[in-house]
């Protein structure tokens, strides 16, 4: 689908649900579009943060532009440097900043800043991960978010990993204050919350066209400015792709037959699970636990607040961010 014409109700299902997720990880306005997978989703958000910043990327190429430089942690998912190979930037000008062994050290990110504008290259982008694949650890998202706004970096926050998949709050007083200060956010529910493969959002904070001007092609056969309704439904045209699968249907659909909070029980529920097998692991003698499980996941955020755990304490977002 690519057109309101060719599948207005899935046009439409997909505009309501990009809503409501914008909405829980805290912004009132903004764009997004369901992508193949959060590898993509990741790229998507390179792509955009370049033209962003250098819009002129997309007719001259890397050739009109200095050489750039993108950040992401030691424990971040490797699809940031696909992406940098797949759409010309090259590995090589992904900065992987040192960690603590679980989160990005913003320190690091700091020193690595400075040192690459010394070199002559131009900083454009830093992903931080919220929930790393192996140890589902959140980078400290409110220091690097203060360190993008200062050197005026695009800050996106890859939440796709198994452990952070529900990420998303009913009541704004329990967001973290950092995320809703990034710029883009990558979300699967296709992984923590069951949605049946495929089917992961990119989120968007702008909301003035900006996927649209990134990515169209406006080609006249399918994209006419005087249709008989408001072409913006058109959202083929925000995305490399032109038809796209119904993605949307599959969250849509399992949030209607459960609810919001038969999702948080399935999460808390997995949740339960993690802290009594540490525990059995613990006790049972032959078996040595190498890592302390963190539940600093964010499953709470579909909780409301007669359900949650300790993880809804006054100072949680106080300790989990460490600022």
């Amino acid at each position: 689908r690519y057109t309101y014409e060719i599948a207005p109700v899935f046009v439409l299902m997909e505009e309501v649900v990009l809503a409501k997720l914008r909405a829980l990880v805290g912004w009132s306005t903004g764009d997004g579009i369901f992508a193949p997978g959060g590898s993509m989703s990741n790229m998507y958000a390179m792509n955009v943060a370049r033209f962003h910043r250098f819009p002129q990327s997309r007719r001259d190429g890397n050739w009109a532009l200095p050489r750039l430089t993108a950040f992401a942690s030691q424990e971040s998912h490797y699809s940031i440097q696909k992406g940098a190979a797949f759409l010309g930037i090259g590995t090589a000008n992904v900065c992987l900043v040192p960690s603590d062994a679980r989160r990005m050290i913003p320190e690091e990110l700091e020193k690595e800043i400075q040192r690459v504008k010394a070199e002559g290259s131009q900083p454009f982008f830093v992903c931080a991960t919220g929930g790393t694949t192996v140890l589902g650890a959140f980078d400290p998202l409110h220091s690097i978010a203060d360190i993008c706004q200062r050197h005026g970096l695009w800050l996106h926050v890859d939440v796709t990993a198994p452990n952070s998949h529900s990420k998303v709050s009913l009541s704004p007083p329990s967001l973290p204050p950092s995320l809703p200060r990034a710029d883009s956010v990558a979300w699967n529910p296709h992984k923590m919350l069951t949605v049946g493969l495929q089917c992961s959002a990119f989120l968007l904070r702008d909301a003035s066209g900006l996927l649209q001007r990134c990515h169209g092609a406006g080609a006249t056969y399918l994209f006419q400015a005087d249709k008989f309704y408001d072409v913006t439904f058109d959202t083929g045209d925000k995305t490399p792709q032109c038809g796209r699968r119904v993605d949307c249907l599959k969250l849509w659909l399992l949030w209607k037959a459960v609810g919001t909070q038969g999702l948080a029980r399935r999460v808390q529920r997995a949740f339960a699970c993690t802290r009594y097998l540490a525990e059995e692991v613990k006790r049972r003698e032959g078996f040595q636990l190498v890592l302390e499980p963190e539940f600093i996941n964010l499953c709470f955020w579909f909780v409301p607040p007669s359900l949650r755990g300790r993880e809804g304490s006054p100072d949680y977002w106080s300790r989990l961010e460490k600022v």
